[in-house]
C-alpha cells in the first residue's frame, strides 16, 4: 500500500508550481485529479508533443493523475466542482484571492460546509502589499534575491537556468499540505494552507546568505563568500572538468601534498575553515591552476585515493545512462497506445525498499464522466453538462 493512498486531492492550480506539488503527493499515492478548463492547461502545449495537449512541459509535472474538465463560468460546472469537493480530503489552487468568492471557492465558505477539507492556496504573496499580484518563476527570482547572486557572483545579473522559484516552492507545497493532513488526524479538522512563492524564496535564499545579519549589529553584510566565488564552479582539467570538493582541514592538507605544494596547508589563508571561507576566492583560483594540468580521470582516481569527494561532470543527455541511475530503475518507461514508449525521471523516494510506479499523464478530460458519476451526478446531468461544454470529455 502507497503511503498515501485512500486520499483524494483535487488539483485547481496550472503550469508548474501547483501541479509539481500534486505531482509528488500522487507519487506517493494520493488520487489527484486535475480539474482543467476548457482549453487544458497551457504547458499541454508547451514543448515538442506527438498529439496535441500531451508535450513535454505537461508531461513533466502531470503523471499518475486524472483529469476532469469544466468550465468553471458556468454555474452548473461550479456545482459540479463542489459535489467533487465533498468526495475530497484536499482542495489546492493557484487562483488569484480576488477570483475566488465569484467561483464559489472562497475558502470561508467551503471550510464551513466541509469542515475536513484541507484547502492549500498556492500564491505569490501573502496578504500584505504585493497580494494578488501575479507572481511567474522569472519575477520571483528576480525579487527574491536570486538575480543579485548570479550578479554577485559572475559579474552579470541572470535567471538560474531552471525554474527554481516553481520547483522549490512545489515541494514547499507539498509538505504543506502533508503537515495539514497530519493535523487534521489529531484534530479531526482541515485547515487553510497559505503557499507564497515570495516568502519561501526569499526563505529559501537566506538560508546560507543571511550570514552576518542574523546577529544585531550585524557581523557582515548578507551572503555566504564560500558559494559567491567566481571561482566556484567545476575544475577545468586538461580534457574537461571535475566537481571536486576539497573541504575539511584533512582534505586540503592531502590535495596540496598531492599537488607538491604540502606549505599552502599550512598558509595562514588556507589553515582552516574560517581562514579558508575569508579567501576562498584565492583558495579556489588557486586550486583551479593546479588541476589544469591533469585529465579528468586522473583527479576522480586521487580524489578516490585521497577520500575527497569528486565526480565528473555529467551532461544532461547522458543521465539516462549514469550507472548508478541505470543500477537503480530511476528512469521509467510508460507504454501508451497513442505515444508509444513514453520515458519519465522516477520516484526519486522509495517506501519500504519499493519505488511507487507512475502512470501517464491524463488526457484533457479523460476521467470527466468517471469522476462526475462517482461525485453522484446522474448520466442525463453529466451529459448535459458535456452537450453545453460546461464539462469536457472524450467522445464515448
Amino acid at each position: 500500500m502507497k503511503p498515501l493512498q485512500c486520499l483524494r486531492i483535487l488539483d485547481l492550480s496550472s503550469v508548474i508550481f501547483g501541479p509539481l506539488a500534486s505531482q509528488i503527493l500522487a507519487d506517493y499515492g494520493a488520487e489527484v485529479i486535475k480539474i482543467e478548463p476548457p482549453e487544458g492547461d497551457s504547458t499541454r502545449h508547451t514543448g515538442p508533443s506527438k498529439e496535441a495537449g500531451m508535450a513535454a512541459m505537461f508531461l513533466g509535472s502531470n503523471r499518475s493523475k486524472k483529469s476532469v474538465a469544466l468550465d468553471l463560468k458556468q454555474a452548473d460546472a461550479q456545482e459540479a466542482l463542489i459535489a467533487l469537493v465533498a468526495t475530497a480530503d484536499v482542495l489546492m489552487h493557484s487562483m488569484r484571492p480576488q477570483k475566488l468568492a465569484g467561483l464559489g471557492l472562497a475558502p470561508e465558505t467551503l471550510r464551513e460546509r466541509f469542515p475536513r477539507l484541507v484547502y492549500a492556496s498556492l500564491v505569490g504573496f501573502l496578504p500584505g502589499p504585493y497580494a494578488g499580484k501575479p507572481a511567474y518563476d522569472d519575477v520571483i527570482q528576480g525579487m527574491s534575491g536570486l538575480a543579485d547572486l548570479m550578479e554577485r557572483q559572475g559579474g552579470e545579473m541572470r535567471y538560474l537556468p531552471t525554474i527554481a522559484a516553481d520547483k522549490t516552492c512545489a515541494h514547499v507545497a507539498a509538505h504543506a499540505i502533508l503537515a495539514a493532513l497530519w493535523q487534521r488526524e489529531r484534530t479531526g479538522q482541515g485547515a487553510f494552507v497559505e503557499i507564497p512563492m515570495f516568502e519561501s524564496m526569499v526563505g529559501f535564499n537566506l538560508v546560507e546568505h543571511y550570514y552576518g545579519q542574523h546577529f544585531e549589529p550585524p557581523l557582515s553584510a548578507p551572503g555566504y563568500p564560500r558559494v559567491l566565488a567566481p571561482w566556484r564552479r567545476p575544475y577545468r582539467t586538461a580534457d574537461g572538468a571535475v566537481a571536486m570538493m576539497p573541504y575539511t582541514n584533512l582534505h586540503w592538507q592531502r590535495f596540496f601534498t598531492e599537488v607538491g605544494a604540502p606549505e599552502l596547508a599550512h598558509d595562514a589563508r588556507f589553515v582552516d575553515i574560517a581562514s579558508r571561507t575569508r579567501h576562498i576566492a584565492e583558495l579556489l583560483e588557486l586550486a583551479s591552476g593546479f588541476t589544469e594540468r591533469h585529465t579528468t580521470a586522473h583527479w576522480i582516481a586521487v580524489c578516490e585515493r585521497l577520500e575527497i569527494p569528486a565526480a565528473p561532470v555529467a551532461k544532461l543527455q547522458d543521465l539516462p545512462l549514469d550507472p548508478h541511475l541505470v543500477a537503480t530503475d530511476f528512469f521509467e518507461t510508460v507504454a501508451d497506445p497513442a505515444l508509444g514508449d513514453v520515458r519519465f525521471p522516477g520516484v526519486p523516494v522509495r517506501f519500504d525498499g519499493q519505488r511507487a510506479a507512475i502512470t501517464m499523464p491524463p488526457r484533457l478530460g479523460e476521467h470527466t464522466r468517471e469522476l462526475l458519476a462517482q461525485a453522484g451526478l446522474g448520466a442525463a446531468q453529466i451529459d448535459a453538462l458535456v452537450d453545453t461544454r460546461a464539462a469536457i470529455a472524450p467522445a464515448t
